[in-house]
């Protein structure tokens, strides 16, 4: 018997047994995890999902923790600056052995599901439940909260004053909290890097050369 799961966004076909390498989930080795994601089943008869197969799963128990081969990621931008830059990256992996593939009774197994170490805890959703049900009994309690947002906003700089900065970079750039020139002026190399990635800048920062011109503007 095999079974079609997904986890982290890929489909991976297994049967009891396997050992296979899936995006980093949030547990520890030794301890049993259980995918409730299965597409199809397959063997003697074949069930296929819509999209999923009702009361299926499959459990695993975790190897360890490991990160796979290193990925080299160079950059040259020829105009204006010139600059190059090369990162290396190495992606965190779970790897886990298949124990067993369940056809139903997936809710009663008592297993726990398997959750990527990137997804919202149960204790952080627990936590906003509180804060959701406030919200909704008192919208003007909301409104009166958000007025410090506002006047910070206020004496915020025109961050659209960097080349090639308009009001949606700028709105990025606010949602990180980087509200005025001095921020950009003190940033590093790594701050550079970090940016660029969180907020996919795909290297405006040095191309537009946001650093020399923000230290002129804090001036």
């Amino acid at each position: 018997m095999f079974a079609v799961l997904k986890t982290g966004g890929k489909q991976y076909k297994v049967q009891s047994g396997d050992v296979l390498r899936v995006e980093k989930l949030a547990a520890d080795a030794g301890e049993k995890v259980q995918f409730n994601e299965v597409l199809m089943l397959g063997g003697d008869k074949t069930v296929l999902g819509a999209p999923l197969v009702d009361g299926a799963a499959v459990q695993a128990e975790v190897i360890d923790q490991i990160k796979g081969e290193k990925t080299i990621n160079f950059v040259r931008r020829r105009r204006k600056h010139s600059s190059k830059r090369t990162k290396g990256h190495r992606q965190q992996l779970t790897l886990l052995r298949v124990t067993d593939i369940l056809a139903d009774g997936a809710a009663k197994s008592g297993v726990k599901a398997a959750v990527g170490a990137g997804s919202v805890s149960a204790v952080a959703v627990a936590a906003a439940a509180p804060k959701a049900e406030k919200k909704a009994a008192a919208p003007k309690a909301e409104k009166k909260a958000a007025a410090p947002k506002a006047a910070k906003a206020e004496g915020a700089d025109d961050l659209k004053k960097l080349s090639g900065v308009g009001p949606a970079l700028e709105k990025k750039l606010n949602e990180a909290g980087i509200t005025t020139f001095a921020q950009i002026a003190a940033w590093t190399e790594a701050d550079i890097a970090a940016f660029d990635e969180k907020l996919s800048f795909h290297g405006r920062i040095e191309r537009e050369g946001w650093v020399e011109q923000a230290k002129e503007f804090a001036k």
